[in-house]
């Protein structure tokens, strides 16, 4: 562990370096991309810097044990610095767990209506007003891509592309079913009922991030059918993409735009192909992470939210919050942070098991 914190200390110097070369700071892309990765690793290097400062205190308050005069502050000080240097290890162990190509991306997220009629409608609604309001806490921005309203209320069915930093790292748990419990605006006689809705969040991945040959993929338009009124009948704004190697197929009539649907449907398409990759590649860890970060099984339920108790559960991790309220007002935190400890103690088992 402290050979590779020193190797990514030596890195963090090379970049610092190179920050100040004037060919980068010229190169606005690469600048850029350097120093979001200077920023990252800064905290790490801090803590690693300070966990050193301590072993040499520790050294040095051994040394001073010898001394009549100086036995009894010495003894103060190695207790001290044991202390700190066990909880600065845990630390690094943690800083030091790989992180997720895919979590600083940007996302595609789709919200839609599952058992319960028009109730799960609105809970559409409900979550999209819930979510909505954690994108802006965060600081990040959303473009609706695609809504089909519901008949009373809420949605069948809405699209949005959500951009910020480090969107799909935190949004990536959300994806499953989540139910409500709750006497629905519908219900006439106040009886409680349950109704799901689901989620679904693909990292939005630029061409580059995979190696697909243009002359491996087949295009084709096609006439959207259902919810668009005359417009379906008119254009082909319908696009379906073949990868003909592999023969996954991926598409998109969620938008009236055949342009943002070719976007909608490559997405679909590169996130198939990047599951294809990692069902070979990884296949044990994918596994044991099926149950905290979200297929988009919509039969997965990941979270009940229970109104007449105020309480949400998270079925991953058995977690239970009485504070519903404050929840589907953004307040996520809680809820996304639990989930990021258990996914890092996950990976830690993995690298213990390895070594």
């Amino acid at each position: 562990m402290l050979d590779k914190a020193s190797a990514l200390r030596e890195k963090f110097r090379f970049l610092e370096e190179q920050l100040s070369n004037p060919e980068i700071v010229g190169d606005l892309d690469k600048y850029k991309k350097l120093n979001r990765e200077y920023k990252e690793m800064k905290e790490l290097v801090d803590v690693f810097d300070e966990y050193e400062q301590i072993v040499r205190n520790t050294d040095h308050a051994r040394e001073l044990l010898g001394d009549p005069e100086m036995a009894e502050m010495a003894k103060e000080e190695l207790e001290f610095c044991t202390t700190e240097k066990s909880r600065l290890e845990e630390k690094l162990k943690f800083m030091l767990i790989p992180v997720d190509e895919e979590d600083e991306k940007d996302v595609i997220f789709e919200l839609r209506s599952g058992t319960g009629g028009d109730e799960a409608s609105i809970f559409v609604g409900d979550l999209l007003k819930m979510y909505t309001k954690y994108f802006e806490v965060q600081g990040w921005t959303y473009e609706i891509l695609y809504e089909n309203p519901g008949t009373v209320g809420g949605y069948n069915k809405i699209v949005l592309e959500v951009s910020g930093e480090k969107v799909y790292g935190k949004l990536k748990f959300e994806s499953g079913a989540h139910r409500v419990q709750r006497v629905p605006k519908t219900e006439s006689q106040g009886r409680v009922h349950t109704s799901a809705s689901t989620v679904v969040v693909m990292p939005k991945f630029e061409e580059q991030d995979i190696d697909i040959r243009k002359d491996d993929l087949r295009v084709d338009t096609f006439r959207s059918s259902g919810a668009g009124g005359q417009h379906v009948n008119k254009t082909e704004s319908g696009v379906r993409f073949t990868h003909i190697p592999t023969g996954i197929v991926a598409e998109s009539t969620d938008s009236r735009s055949q342009h943002k649907n070719r976007e909608i449907a490559i997405q679909r398409l590169y996130m198939k192909i990047k599951d294809s990759i990692r069902e070979k590649e990884q296949l044990s860890q994918k596994a044991a992470r099926r149950s905290l970060v979200g297929t988009g099984d919509r039969s997965d339920k990941i979270r009940t939210y229970n109104y007449p108790q105020n309480r949400v559960t998270d079925h991953r991790i058995n977690l239970t919050l009485y504070s519903l309220n404050k929840i589907v007002e953004g307040d996520l935190d809680e809820i996304i942070e639990a989930l990021q400890l258990a996914e890092n103690m996950e990976k830690l088992k993995a690298i213990d098991q390895i070594v």
